[in-house]
């Protein structure tokens, strides 16, 4: 398997190279309309939750095929068309992951971060396979994640100094952070699907 330097690698690649190009500029577009979304809706912490199953159904659904170079990068339906593939199990897989998560979280941090990493294919798997349904989706995630889990909360660690910086731009910046690990993300869920050795870009 890619290691998480050589994942971040594929994500940079996918992205192209320089982060004002539109390769960047489209998935930052996509996380600043989300980021207003979630604003508006954080007034009600039902409203965010809610939608939170469509957006990120949405969003794994561009990142994923961006990745599989099946999609150009201004092919921005595709984060509709994600979401709603299947709407009300989208929205039962959002509800039921940030459930599950905070449950265990309530016990302590660790169990509620090794979970959140058993969760953290959830989205994916529900973009390749819309007829999953969510506890199908969450169960598969769970299995694909056996062994996985350190090196992902690894890759998610890896990208703090990004953030940090991003931050500092007024926050504007973490747009790009964001882009940059959700297209990560789905370069790890590729990796651990396939079951390949080697990602060749």
């Amino acid at each position: 398997m890619l290691s998480n330097n050589e994942i971040r690698a594929a994500a940079r690649a996918t992205l192209g190279g320089r982060i004002f190009q539109n390769e960047w500029l489209y998935p930052v577009l996509i996380f600043l309309v989300i980021s207003a979304i979630n604003g508006l809706l954080s007034v009600t912490l039902v409203g965010a939750v809610l939608v939170y199953g469509l957006v990120m159904c949405g969003v794994c659904e561009y990142t994923l095929l961006r990745v599989r170079g099946r999609i150009p990068h201004d092919s921005l339906g595709t984060v509709i068309d994600g979401a709603k593939k299947d709407l009300s199990g989208n929205l039962l897989t959002g509800l039921l992951v940030t459930l599950f998560t905070a449950l265990w979280s309530l016990l302590l941090i660790v169990p509620g971060i090794v979970k959140s990493c058993s969760y953290a294919m959830v989205y994916y798997i529900k973009c390749d396979n819309p007829h999953y349904s969510a506890i199908e989706a969450i169960t598969e995630s769970r299995r694909m994640m056996q062994g996985y889990k350190m090196k992902y909360f690894l890759l998610q660690l890896s990208f703090i100094g990004w953030m940090i910086v991003g931050a500092l731009a007024f926050g504007i910046g973490t747009l790009w952070v964001q882009a940059y690990m959700q297209t990560a993300n789905a370069v790890f869920y590729e990796e651990i699907r396939s079951g390949r050795v080697e990602i060749k870009l």
